[in-house]
């Protein structure tokens, strides 16, 4: 069963496709940008809870980022599709190339 966390209102699980909105400073700016990705593993409790997001991006490498779930840096988490899985940590797709390396069974 996979593990189940909720930031502000939007509860998300491991094997869903999520858009993650998140703030950065560059300089003297502060910029927003968004990472779309499938999460691939939930860890810790309570404070010290992270989510790891895994995207394929060009030329079909794939590219993780982990956040902590309580960062002020987190704007928004919105859920793009809820997947199935049958398993708590998702690390074998990082084996897998291009398309099916998004394919959650």
């Amino acid at each position: 069963m996979a593990i189940k966390i909720k930031h502000n209102e939007t509860e998300f699980k491991v094997g869903d496709k999520v858009q993650v909105k998140h703030t950065f400073r560059e300089q003297d700016k502060v910029l927003s940008q968004t990472f779309e990705g499938l999460v691939i593993a939930i860890k810790g409790r309570e404070e010290g809870t992270t989510f790891t997001v895994r995207k394929i991006s060009n030329d079909a490498i794939g590219v993780e980022k982990i956040w902590p779930l309580h960062s002020p840096s987190i704007q928004d988490i919105k859920v793009i599709r809820s997947g199935s899985v049958r398993r708590a940590k998702l690390y074998y797709l990082r084996d897998k190339k291009g398309k099916e390396a998004l394919k959650v069974k």
